[in-house]
């Protein structure tokens, strides 16, 4: 496949290949030469062979063929009628095969402590046969700062908009009993109330509430579908005021048909819990939480429609509001106090969160901006608001306003409790070198043509933004991921930088790539690189976060990217967590949690 003037300029150093056939007294040109982005893949399938005298193709651009070339055959010396004399070489000098270039000096934005060079490949598809796929490559130290240029002492003054406080309340223990209180750190729960819940919607056909706790965990459960925290407002709406959060325990939401078919999509969790969940992780249950679990058996064949998974949802939101209800007026000890703030930091890099959510109907789906934190009442689905991109506040997020419905694969589902105490939003929001602008919502259509549509809604937004670079994120993979890289390609045409993060690995390769999506995050957590159906495994977390942010750094601070290592590596990604003080991703596999 030929390349472009544009892609040629990036590939002067590179061997030249003929892509076809070519005759003698051809002038070369671009349209000559084979993409160096696919030579790896043709060497690998024995269709390539590089050799030690092969010219570069800035030494035979504009050069005469002297003989017919079979396609796919360096371009050597004896072949032309001359070869370009390159700045600090001699022209009857072979060319060797280009070797890696030293990595760039890293100079950090103002105020920072050194950037990391995090390297990534893109995704290119070529004649619907092979794919490029973005992976992670090294990094360098940062060198030693510039001498400090003289600036306005009030640029990145922090200025606070709102606050919000979050009160952990201690929880101890949970039981089932005769009525729904909290007395000294202990929840009670009316086990009779699925009686009443399950009246919330016909699609629900019975509930059951089961306490587990952390040390009764090797018990078999069906499908996760969500975690969710318990949190209520005392003061102020979602976002400001104060909202107190139950501490030590969530609610975990489970699910089948009539039939017993789970209510799952692309991999199922159901299994025994200690194996089938990745506590700790932000979207998950931590260690030493209690869990209850409410399980939900909904309308047979209902489980692959909008509707059927919402109603577990919207009956077991009807129990957690007992408890919030309770909650507002228990006053117990406070574990901590979480202060969230709403800031501007004008003169410094102004950035969005950029957070792509299911939206393709059926089981994919999201509650925005309920009247409870993490809860159901008076939200609005994405699917319903066509997908289009919705603008939050980073308190916002942090108090609930998102919660997940989405049944897609269990380990990069981004669940409920995942988006309350989202890492990106938790480092974007506490950087004093960014101003972080606010956190977007949109959501992945089915149709291509809508994807489009919304995608482009997504540009203007961002353009209308000034923003100065902006991360793109997306659960799950494959559908998805088309939208994911046409985000990235509304930013990068209009000038923002863009840092994109998701799960690719080897499973959920990139099928689409673009010009732009040249600085990219892996998630991944599976030892062999897929969907190993343990909830909450290859999700953002906090040191995917610090990565995310320290590349969007430096691609703002035009820290070149060279090409990656083709296929995705996890030593790569260890090697710029040891940079950044990051302990070792260790990857895990399917029954060895517990």
């Amino acid at each position: 496949m030929s390349i472009t003037q544009e892609t040629l300029q990036q590939h002067l150093k590179d061997p030249a290949i003929f892509c076809c056939r070519r005759e003698k007294g051809l002038v070369i040109s671009a349209a000559d030469l084979e993409d160096p982005g696919l030579f790896e893949d043709m060497q690998e399938a024995g269709l390539l062979t590089l050799t030690p005298d092969g010219l570069r193709i800035e030494q035979v651009i504009g050069c005469t063929l002297l003989q017919d070339v079979e396609a796919l055959t360096p371009i050597t010396k004896d072949v032309l009628d001359k070869v370009n004399e390159v700045k600090g070489e001699k022209a009857e000098e072979p060319a060797a095969v280009e070797e890696a270039a030293p990595a760039p000096v890293v100079q950090p934005i103002t105020g920072g402590n050194g950037m990391i060079h995090i390297e990534i490949g893109k995704a290119e598809k070529f004649d619907g046969l092979k794919l490029d796929v973005p992976v992670f490559a090294g990094g360098v130290p940062a060198a030693p700062a510039p001498a400090a240029v003289p600036v306005d002492e009030k640029t990145g003054e922090k200025t606070v908009i709102r606050s919000l406080i979050k009160k952990h309340i201690k929880i101890s223990d949970v039981k089932l009993g005769d009525e729904t209180s909290i007395k000294d750190g202990v929840i009670t729960i009316n086990k009779d109330i699925v009686n009443d819940a399950v009246k919330e919607d016909v699609l629900c056909k019975s509930l059951e509430l089961e306490v587990i706790h952390p040390d009764e965990r090797h018990i078999y459960t069906e499908t996760i579908m969500d975690v969710c925290p318990i949190a209520t407002k005392v003061e102020g709406v979602l976002g400001e005021g104060i909202t107190k959060v139950a501490d030590g325990v969530v609610f975990m939401l489970t699910g089948v048909d009539e039939d017993g078919v789970q209510v799952h999509e692309f991999g199922s969790s159901e299994g025994y819990l200690d194996e089938k969940m990745y506590f700790g992780h932000p979207g998950c249950a931590d260690e030493n939480d209690i869990i209850i679990r409410c399980h939900a058996v909904i309308q047979r064949l209902s489980g692959m429609t909008r509707p059927g998974p919402f109603a577990a949802h919207k009956c077991q939101d009807y129990i957690v509001q007992a408890i919030r209800n309770e909650l507002k007026k228990y006053d117990g000890e406070i574990v901590r106090e979480e202060l969230c703030e709403d800031v501007r930091r004008v003169g410094n890099p102004r950035v969005a969160l950029v957070k792509e959510i299911m939206g393709q109907g059926a089981m994919h789906d999201n509650v925005l901006c309920p009247e409870e934190p993490c809860g159901i009442k008076g939200g609005q689905k994405n699917v319903d608001c066509g997908n289009v991109p919705i603008l939050l506040t980073p308190n916002q997020v942090r108090d609930g306003s998102i919660h997940a419905l989405t049944c897609i694969g269990p380990a990069t589902k981004e669940m409920t409790r995942h988006y309350i105490r989202e890492p990106l939003v938790e480092g974007l929001a506490a950087d004093d070198e960014l101003d972080l602008i606010g956190v977007i919502c949109v959501g992945s259509p089915q149709v291509n043509d809508e994807k489009l549509w919304v995608s482009e809604r997504l540009g203007s937004l961002m353009e209308s933004m000034n923003l100065d670079g902006v991360i793109i994120t997306t659960e799950g993979f494959g559908n998805n991921h088309i939208d994911f890289i046409q985000h990235i390609g509304q930013a990068g045409k209009r000038g923002v930088p863009v840092v994109g993060v998701s799960f690719c690995a080897y499973q959920g390769q990139l099928v689409v790539g673009n010009e732009y999506a040249d600085a990219m995050v892996e998630e991944n957590m599976d030892k062999g690189g897929f969907e190993n159906d343990i909830a909450g495994t290859s999700c953002v977390t906090p040191e995917v976060a610090v990565r995310a942010i320290q590349m969007l750094k430096n691609k703002m601070a035009g820290v070149p990217i060279k090409p990656a290592e083709k296929k995705w590596n996890n030593d790569v990604i260890n090697a710029n967590n040891r940079l950044l003080g990051l302990p070792e991703t260790k990857l895990v596999e399917s029954g060895t949690l517990h």
